[in-house]
Order: C-alpha cells, then sequence, then structure tokens
C-alpha cells in the first residue's frame, strides 16, 4: 500500500510534468536539437516533429505525446519513473531520499562510426534496387563509386555518404526484404547526419536537386540521366543540404524533390523559406503521380510494360 501511495501523483504535479518543455529535455537527454520554422525536430530522429515546445509527433512510427510518453517511449521508463524524473528536471521533485543521477543519453559514450563489413557480392542490393525500378547502370554506377554496397551480416542496402574528403561519415541501411511493404530502414551508429549521400558534383552547375531518400535520388537519376548535381538527406533534417552548400560554394539554385506527404510538404514549404532568406533560388519538382520518386518510377514502369 505504500509503495502504491508514493506512486500516486497530484493534479499539479501531472500538469507540470506534461507541460515539460520539449527542445529543452531533449537537449539535456543528449539530442541535437534543430529548429525548423514553426517546429522543432533532431538530428538523430528527423522524422520527429515538436510543437508548441510540449508536444511531439514522430511520423516514421506514427506515435507521439507530451514528455512523458516520451521518456516512456525512448527512455525505457515506466509511467511513475517518467513523471518523477520531469518534476525532478524542473526542480520540483517530492521529498524523498536523495536519489542517483538518472542515466541520460549524455552520460554514454558517444559510438564511434565504422562502415558496415561488405559482403563478397552485391547480388541481394542489386535484385532488390532493380525490382524498385533502378536501372542497372545506375546501381552500378553508385556501387563502383564506393557509395553503396551489400553489407555481409544482414545483407542490407548500405548507402554511404562522404565529406569533401572522400571519408566515410554516414551510412543508411535499407533492408532487402519488403515484409508487407514496411523494410527495415536505419542509420549506422555515429551516422553524421550532417553529411549526406551525393552525386558527386559537377562545379560547373549552379544547381541541386534535394530528396528525402538515396532510392528517390536513384530513382529520379534513372528517369533524368542529365541529372548532375543532387543530395539525399536521409530524412527531413537539412545538416546534409546545408554541408552540401557550404563544400560547394558555387550553388545558387535548389530544386526541392521532397516526398508528396504531409510531412514531406511541410518540411519542403520550410527550406523554401529558410533557404530563399538565405538568398538561393529555389523551385520545386513534384512527382506525376505517387508519393515520392520511386513510386512514380514503378507505376511509370508497370505502365510501360502493359504497353
Amino acid at each position: 500500500m505504500t509503495s502504491e501511495i508514493k506512486r500516486r501523483f497530484t493534479d499539479t504535479e501531472m500538469q507540470t510534468a506534461r507541460e515539460t518543455d520539449l527542445p529543452e529535455l531533449l537537449t539535456h537527454l543528449g539530442y541535437q536539437v534543430k529548429r525548423i520554422g514553426r517546429y522543432y525536430t533532431t538530428a538523430e530522429m528527423d522524422s520527429l516533429r515538436i510543437k508548441d515546445r510540449r508536444t511531439w509527433f514522430r511520423y516514421s512510427q506514427g506515435i507521439g505525446g507530451d514528455a512523458i510518453t516520451f521518456l516512456q517511449q525512448f527512455c525505457d521508463k515506466t509511467f511513475p519513473e517518467a513523471v518523477e524524473y520531469l518534476l525532478t528536471f524542473q526542480g520540483k521533485a517530492r521529498d524523498a531520499p536523495v536519489k542517483t543521477k538518472p542515466v541520460t543519453k549524455q552520460d554514454k559514450p558517444s559510438e564511434q562510426f565504422a562502415l558496415p563489413p561488405r559482403n563478397a557480392d552485391d547480388r541481394r542490393v542489386f535484385a532488390y534496387l532493380r525490382k524498385r525500378g533502378i536501372a542497372a547502370q545506375v546501381i552500378r554506377q553508385f556501387m563502383n563509386s564506393g557509395s553503396l554496397y551489400e553489407d555481409a551480416v544482414h545483407h542490407n542496402c548500405v548507402f554511404v555518404g562522404r565529406d569533401h574528403t572522400g571519408q566515410a561519415r554516414y551510412a543508411g541501411l535499407r533492408g532487402t526484404y519488403d515484409r508487407d511493404g514496411k523494410g527495415f530502414r536505419g542509420d549506422v551508429s555515429g551516422s553524421d547526419k550532417n553529411i549526406g549521400f551525393a552525386i558527386p558534383c559537377d562545379p560547373v552547375s549552379d544547381q541541386v536537386r534535394v530528396f528525402e531518400a538515396p532510392i528517390d535520388l536513384m530513382s529520379y537519376y534513372t528517369l533524368h540521366r542529365s541529372c548532375c548535381n543532387a543530395v539525399a538527406l536521409c530524412g527531413l533534417y537539412d545538416g546534409a543540404l546545408r554541408t552540401y552548400l557550404r563544400n560547394n560554394p558555387q550553388i545558387k539554385r535548389i530544386v526541392l524533390c521532397l516526398d508528396m506527404d504531409t510531412p514531406g510538404q511541410e518540411t519542403a514549404e520550410q527550406l523554401r523559406k529558410k533557404y530563399a532568406e538565405l538568398g538561393y533560388e529555389i523551385s520545386q519538382e513534384k512527382p506525376r503521380s505517387g508519393k515520392d520518386w520511386n513510386e512514380y518510377l514503378q507505376k511509370r514502369k508497370a505502365l510501360e510494360r502493359g504497353r
């Protein structure tokens, strides 16, 4: 009974916990918090959107809530543990014996980035991307450049992002087996989200196209072989675009080719305003059908087969 009573919270305590400032909390937990227009997001979870500093929603998983549910979802805390943590964070801890400092993401050593070991061949990745409609010569081009390969353990697609010196700093993973259309995807631990998956920049061109995912970039390249400069953000966080522009100051025009869903179009509008204010010429290119460039490519291939 004593334990049950200690776990009860007053209405004021619950309101205090629920109204925790999320950008401040996430910064405290070690996340790289970024502001995009009216919203906040993080470099680690670029599909996360924080609205009014009190509520969050993660589009990639279709979940959301307040500070309490965030700690439950991403910090493995029970409901009472989450509330107590938030009260302590806001300096309103209950009278209780001195507790040890909660372990946060900041307390953990940062993981060193390392590319996954390469498989002896790239057959599964090649077959998977061909199934997605991407041209064989496009796949080979990225494989030959070292930007794409098959990992030895799980046979995932590995999309490699390199900095201006050619050093691999980012790697995105995409499963080669889609169960009910939802294949595995994620980033290699320690990846730098300020580095994207890109076509080596042609210094003669002053334009770059911006995509969400490497597969969309490759799909567009399959449709338009004349495309010379392109970068995939590997999400919706624009750190990779900022790095690309900094390393290629001749770029003056940005073409946004983001997904046609709500998160993609909201981000496109935010980036349009942001980079227009910085002096760039901004335009948008949309697929004629489908929610993204790969879906459009597959529909177009199916139509051609039908003919």
